[in-house]
């Protein structure tokens, strides 16, 4: 198994980010065997099908230009008309055969991984004319299987020649006492068929080459333990920035929470390890009141001195304030079990400031017991 200049096993799959970054290296799985076959195949298809055509084109060529009569022949400007009409009849002959290779001869190569434009693979790459880098690649086990497959595909075409060859004995003998035109037309057939089976049998080493192909691939992106970190650091930021983030994070919503505490009707507290603001707004449509901030120790102590600064009611009510505190978020309205305890407090603060603006008695003092559901009561 391939390790790592750090002496890591590669051991992990290749993630996507990995995938991408060698597909845009043009590190893809290539199988020239399978361009190999897919070409042979269709030269073959193209000589069966086209063939007779060929041939006969063939055949015109050789009539119009061995049978020339005496003007033409003394003429020297008649070489280049008869130059360019064989040229013409000769592309519009093997038209189809190439427009079928060139189809093929594209398609082929992009069949295995998908088209694939990579200016990496255009740039001069001076660590290919390192002669030991050459010999080392000589000697690896990528040069001992193009080496296998080399034999392989001999051993296979020789096999299939035979094969072939021998039961074809009797067309190809038989073609010397055809008429000229006939055996121009059965001799393309011949070799269609013939090379039709020989790429037939490549088809073997293909069905090989394209998975061994894909598993080396695949081997070359595999990673170690220690580069699948870096990348989730590099992708997802490093544990260090992503903390600072959110420290700032905090930071700002606190600043905002802290800027929200001024127009609270009411702050509960503990009386000093937590505090909650609170503000009820009937006009906007609520029907609980919001909890505006809430914080503990030194929060809570800076939000009791900023209520003083704004002359907010603070209320003492150690249970409701811990009760509030754990079961609301920011800009959420209390739950219902804490209606009644809220009411209360609020009706209170509302009083106070009836008394305060002389419209009003001063209020009886607030109940200790405020009536707080089970569920939601929090202790030290």
């Amino acid at each position: 198994m391939a390790e790592s200049e750090s002496g890591q096993d590669k051991t992990e799959d290749p993630t996507d980010k990995r995938k991408t970054d060698s597909r845009k290296k043009g590190e893809v799985a290539r199988s020239k065997e399978l361009n190999t076959v897919g070409v042979t195949l269709a030269g073959a298809g193209a000589l069966l099908m086209f063939g007779g055509h060929l041939a006969e084109t063939l055949m015109a060529l050789m009539r119009m230009n061995f049978s020339l009569t005496r003007e033409v022949i003394v003429d020297e400007r008649s070489m280049g008309a008869f130059l360019l009409a064989s040229g013409k009849m000769a592309i519009w002959a093997v038209q189809p055969v190439l427009i079928l290779l060139f189809v093929v001869a594209f398609v082929a190569p992009i069949a295995l991984s998908g088209f694939l434009f990579s200016g990496s693979l255009l740039q001069p790459k001076f660590s290919r004319m390192n002669p030991l880098a050459g010999i080392k690649r000589m000697f690896s086990m990528n040069a001992l299987t193009e080496l296998l497959k080399a034999l392989a595909k001999f051993f296979v075409i020789l096999i299939v020649a035979l094969v072939v060859l021998s039961s074809d004995r009797e067309a190809l003998m038989s073609i010397a006492n055809e008429p000229l035109e006939q055996a121009i037309i059965h001799a393309v057939q011949v070799v269609g068929w013939s090379t039709l089976w020989m790429a037939a049998g490549l088809l073997l080493i293909a069905a090989a080459d394209v998975p061994l192909q894909l598993y080396q691939t695949h081997q070359k992106m595999k990673m170690t333990k220690q580069e699948v970190k870096d990348e989730y650091k590099d992708s997802e930021g490093k544990p260090e920035v992503k903390q600072r983030i959110r420290q700032l994070q905090r930071e700002a919503s606190q600043r905002r929470m802290m800027a929200a505490v001024p127009d609270a009707d009411v702050i509960i507290t503990n009386p000093t390890h937590y505090a909650v603001a609170l503000q009820y707004d009937p006009e906007k449509g609520g029907v609980a009141p919001l909890l505006l901030a809430k914080g503990a120790d030194f929060i809570a102590l800076k939000m009791r001195e900023i209520g003083v600064e704004h002359k907010v009611q603070i209320l003492e009510s150690p249970a409701l304030a811990r009760a509030i505190y754990y079961s609301t978020e920011l800009e959420q309205e209390i739950p219902a079990g804490l209606y009644l305890a809220v009411a209360q407090v609020l009706a209170y603060v509302f009083q106070i400031r009836q008394y305060r603006a002389g419209k009003g008695k001063p209020p009886e003092p607030l109940k200790k017991d405020l009536p707080i559901p089970d569920d939601l009561r929090r202790d030290e």
